[in-house]
């Protein structure tokens, strides 16, 4: 999930804790080339605000003119874009020739639907995972208690309904504040992660200016050891050639089950460090092998802006389950 789908969640729950009737959509499947993913989020009102993406522009005019219109009064419904035979008429060709199958849920400012908002953003954030059900005749929803790894969704036609898996959004924590560290945080806002950057040190943060990023004036290892900052969607990452914030920061993130953990450095920095993590960090050798050092990919990257986009093509990489040979 990316950290915009928190957004659409918490934006979803403060509507409904006003009082507002909301359209919930979830992207149930893509076909050829299309700009979100399955399980992505988007919410609107009556009246047209919203939050989220579901294409990235064109969708979204569609759907908000035919709410805006009266249209999507069931409580759940389908519609599907890019196809000639979608549901409701929806005509809108995608751009990129794909077709887009959407989950239309309408919530009215109920306790139960409060609830089940709840239980989704908490998920989102870490603290669980499940499995939504939600039935497409009655709308009736469900979550399951269920952290196995599957399909994002699953279409139940035997019973009529959708199984839509949950988990944390990717979220990047970055070890001290370097011109690397900048651009880093950068390139992973604009890939969906929420990001959070840690140094302990006062002036680090003077005249920097992050819009969407979360500064933490803390030591990074002392952030990474708290419990609920790091989960399965979590990447680790330390770019400030200093010891004393990249080492530290290294000792923490083995022990979470951060799926990426990467420190800068040339091989022959990497191979002191790594000497240094056992000798005086006590690191094993399993835990030591968790750590991409020379971090992010060999893109022959020199400049900040090029490391970073390295770095994030790492990660890229490692949360899309492909092998470095493979690429």
């Amino acid at each position: 999930m990316q950290h915009l789908d928190v957004q659409v969640t918490e934006q979803a729950l403060d509507w409904l804790r006003e009082g507002e009737t909301v359209w919930f959509c979830t992207v149930l499947s893509t076909f050829g080339s299309s700009p979100r993913e399955p399980g992505s989020l988007f919410v609107a009102r009556a009246d047209g605000r919203h939050a989220g993406s579901l294409s990235g522009g064109c969708v979204e005019e569609d759907f908000l003119e035919r709410l805006r219109a009266g249209a999507f009064n069931q409580t759940v419904e389908q519609i599907r874009y890019g196809s000639e035979d979608g549901f409701a008429g929806a005509r809108v060709s995608l751009p990129c020739g794909g077709i887009l199958n959407v989950l239309i849920e309408r919530l009215k400012p109920e306790e139960h639907n409060l609830q089940h908002m709840e239980t989704l953003r908490a998920s989102l954030r870490g603290q669980q995972g499940g499995v939504r059900r939600v039935a497409l005749d009655t709308g009736e929803k469900t979550f399951l208690d269920d952290d196995r790894p599957g399909p994002r969704v699953t279409e139940d036609n035997a019973q009529r309904c959708v199984f839509i898996r949950v988990g944390p959004a990717a979220r990047l924590i970055i070890a001290g504040v370097s011109p690397v560290s900048v651009a880093c945080a950068e390139f992973a806002k604009a890939l969906g992660y929420e990001v959070i950057l840690c140094d302990p040190r006062e002036e680090a943060f003077a005249d920097l200016h992050l819009d969407g990023v979360t500064l933490e004036p803390i030591l990074p290892s002392l952030y990474i050891a708290t419990p609920g900052h790091c989960h399965g969607a979590t990447a680790i990452v330390a770019l400030t050639h200093d010891p004393r914030i990249d080492d530290l920061a290294m000792i923490e993130a083995v022990v979470t089950p951060a799926f990426y953990i990467g420190v800068m450095g040339s091989r022959r920095t990497s191979k002191a460090r790594a000497e240094r993590l056992s000798r005086s960090g006590g690191l094993t050798e399993q835990q030591i092998a968790r750590i991409q050092m020379p971090i992010g990919l060999a893109l022959g990257s020199k400049t900040p802006a090029e490391i970073a986009l390295a770095v994030m093509a790492d990660i890229l990489r490692v949360r899309r389950g492909r092998e470095r040979e493979a690429l």
